[in-house]
């Protein structure tokens, strides 16, 4: 087995490294000052992530982000109010208290969840939970609720932009040779994406440990912005892929999960094809300025799905 990628982003601040206008204006939307701030490991967004106590007592966490030189993140934020606005009370999302947006700093404050991030490599009894727990989720969130926000793509497909594109697909033969030997057959599933993956249920779009929190006596599912609506196996399949990390065989687990059990075997497929094909892609693509640890990351989880998929054509 391979070392766990670091799981969160190389480029978080601190609750002191805010500039003295935003961190007023977060406070006030608190309606208290900030007496502690503790940052919080998993995810790759940039900006802030921390825990904060306050001068009344209260504990939440807070997310910002300088819009302004992180548009990109900016953008997830603005999307995640909007997706947490609109869930269902009894899910087990922490809940949104309050936003902050002056155009150029971004912040949501969310319910503060008493709970950690699952062990890495997976514990299988843990994971078993976690699973559980996802599958509970897809069956409340089907039908999707809706959502008054911009619809976006699934974070799934990308081998159709290495086609005709030399340097990144010479970087795809150094980084995963037997996905440069049958990027035919990639691209062949890739195609079939939006008839494998539809559906009516609420997804979370990025469903890895990084962003899920496990306290005694529930299990959350955090970080919604890549939120869209498709097939409800699909994100149990993402933290199946998750596992190959940690050296467990997904595939016996895919086929005693009430959701995944029966589900057409080509769907699977394609979700794996394209699900790397997503992720390095982007890796082959990227610059030098790109964050070390994401990129660590869309390798380990890319490479993760391509052996499983690998395994599944040659059987």
């Amino acid at each position: 087995m391979e070392a766990l990628p670091p799981a969160t982003g190389s480029r978080r601040i601190t609750w002191a490294d805010l500039p003295a206008a935003a961190a007023s204006g977060i406070e006030s939307m608190l309606g208290s000052k900030v007496v502690d701030a503790a940052s919080q490991s998993g995810g790759f967004s940039d900006g802030l992530a921390a825990r904060l106590v306050l001068e009344n007592g209260r504990r939440v966490f807070v997310k910002a982000i300088n819009a302004s030189t992180s548009p990109h993140v900016g953008r997830f934020h603005r999307r995640e109010r909007a997706v947490s606005s609109a869930m269902p009370a009894h899910v087990a999302v922490p809940r949104l208290l309050d936003a902050y947006d002056d155009g150029q700093w971004v912040a949501l404050a969310f319910q503060d969840i008493e709970g950690r991030l699952p062990a890495q490599p997976w514990q299988p009894e843990q994971l078993q939970r976690i699973l559980a727990a996802a599958g509970e989720l897809a069956a409340q969130l089907t039908p999707a609720p809706d959502l008054v926000v911009e619809k976006v793509p699934p974070r799934l497909g990308g081998w159709h932009y290495l086609v005709d594109s030399e340097q990144p697909r010479q970087r795809l033969a150094e980084v995963a040779p037997w996905a440069h030997q049958n990027l035919q057959m990639l691209l062949a599933l890739e195609q079939r994406l939006d008839e494998a993956i539809a559906g009516e249920t609420l997804l979370h779009g990025d469903l890895y440990p990084f962003n899920v929190l496990v306290s005694d006596e529930r299990v959350f599912f955090v970080d919604w912005p890549h939120a869209w609506v498709g097939a409800g196996h699909v994100d149990v399949v993402t933290l199946l892929i998750s596992a190959g990390l940690s050296g467990i065989d997904p595939q016996p687990l895919l086929e005693s999960l009430p959701l995944t059990a029966a589900v057409d075997p080509s769907h699977i497929d394609v979700q794996l094809a394209a699900h790397s094909g997503f992720l390095l892609a982007t890796l082959c693509y990227a610059g030098p300025d790109a964050d070390p640890h994401l990129m660590a990351m869309m390798k380990g989880l890319g490479m993760s799905s391509l052996r499983w998929l690998a395994r599944r054509r040659s059987t």
